[in-house]
């Protein structure tokens, strides 16, 4: 993915860390399971042997304990847990689970991010660098199942892209507001594919606009968990519009760590 960066303007189009909490708890589950499966192994060849020294069971017990221990604050960080109890809460409303039916995964050679159907023929929403370089992706509905799409109209300047679905009859879409109205502190909700996780729905609020050296047109900040993944996002309202299309992360002085997002406007601007 092409990164915009600046000295001023710290942006991540790739949405935070190289190695994230959740890929680390993949990876000691994985260890995990090769373990169980070596000790299956073991117990169905075994053979009698001495009785095992009771110290030395205990001495090892100790060393595991000492090393889940410093596992754990890795593994199950605070911020990472309160994401996803977050998601779990904000799933359980109706409207939001009709909201996830719409956002998509998108699947290139060498990355993953999120989309949002916004036609019922399958028009789909995304970033301009979630599917760079590409002319065709892979799409994914949660209840749809699985559609090859064409990249039909690319908009770098506002990392904007249009996909469209070649064989779709009729799959669900959201509702997009005629206008972004941008308010300090409004809430807002959004849903996408973050880390090693599908449609996980989330909220934060709008700080401000922003403007980006590298950008002709102002962006919002918003004060939420925006990571990996989420390239693509759409941000909704109370009203459940979609306002605007989550793109990176910004440094920022004041505020520190922000996700970033432009308003739905840019998509009828530029269009047309």
């Amino acid at each position: 993915m092409d990164k915009k960066e600046n000295q001023h303007d710290i942006i991540d189009e790739d949405l935070y860390e190289e190695i994230d909490d959740e890929e680390l708890y993949e990876l000691v589950q994985k260890e995990r399971e090769k373990a169980f499966a070596r000790e299956r192994e073991a117990k169905q060849h075994h053979k009698p042997k001495r009785p095992f020294p009771k110290w030395a069971f205990w001495l090892i017990a100790v060393a595991l304990f000492l090393n889940v221990i410093a596992i754990i604050p890795r593994t199950f960080s605070l911020p990472a847990i309160d994401f996803l109890v977050t998601s779990a809460k904000l799933s359980l409303q109706e409207d939001i689970q009709a909201y996830k039916e719409a956002v998509v995964t998108i699947e290139t050679d060498d990355s993953k991010g999120t989309g949002f159907s916004i036609t019922a023929d399958g028009k789909i929403l995304t970033n301009h660098h979630v599917v760079e370089g590409e002319q065709t992706v892979i799409i994914a509905f949660p209840e749809d199942g699985l559609f090859q799409a064409k990249v039909t109209e690319t908009y770098p300047s506002v990392d904007l892209a249009i996909i469209e679905i070649d064989d779709a009859e009729k799959v669900p879409f959201l509702d997009l507001a005629e206008r972004a109205v941008i308010e300090k502190n409004e809430p807002i909700r959004f849903i996408g594919n973050p880390l090693q996780f599908n449609g996980i729905a989330n909220q934060g609020k709008i700080i401000d606009y922003t403007t980006l050296e590298s950008w002709k047109e102002a962006v919002v900040m918003i004060q939420a968990p925006v990571y990996r993944g989420n390239s693509g996002s759409p941000v909704f309202n109370e009203a459940g519009e979609v306002i605007g299309i989550i793109f990176a992360t910004l440094d920022h002085e004041e505020y520190g760590k922000v996700g970033l997002f432009y308003p739905i406007d840019y998509y009828y601007k530029y269009k047309k």
